[in-house]
């Protein structure tokens, strides 16, 4: 009345435990249920992904063109309006709105940080024009 039966099964000289059988058996089925669900999914995945790569807009001319950020490279001597695109700022901005920009603006920018210098000295450039 107080023994515990155990399964076990003879295989070649080796013992099997039935909670071993059990566990393999859960972990056949885990595997099973698991690929069904992933050649279930397959097709509309891949009606997903092409839907998604259609979708990407395309890097034309045309759509440039349309672009909210400015066009053209920087020009041979800095103007007043290039300053004040460079700093994002009004060209008749307050002297301290202009120093308040351009230290931000470092900060992020400064070479000793991971910044360009040519950016950083376009920003000192703009500053200077600006500020006086």
């Amino acid at each position: 009345m107080g023994k515990h039966i155990i399964f076990e099964e003879r295989y070649e000289g080796q013992t099997i435990k039935a909670s071993s059988v059990i566990l393999v058996g859960l972990g056949l089925a885990t595997v099973g249920f698991g690929a069904r669900f992933v050649l279930r999914t397959m097709p509309t995945l891949g009606k997903k992904m092409a839907e998604a790569v259609n979708g990407i807009p395309k890097l034309d001319g045309k759509s440039l063109v349309n672009s909210k950020y400015y066009k053209g490279g920087f020009e041979p001597k800095m103007t007043k309006r290039e300053a004040s695109l460079i700093l994002n700022i009004s060209p008749n901005a307050s002297s301290l709105k202009v120093k308040a920009t351009y230290k931000k603006m470092m900060l992020v920018n400064h070479p000793d940080r991971g910044g360009s210098p040519y950016i950083s000295a376009k920003l000192s450039e703009a500053k200077n024009l600006l500020d006086k």
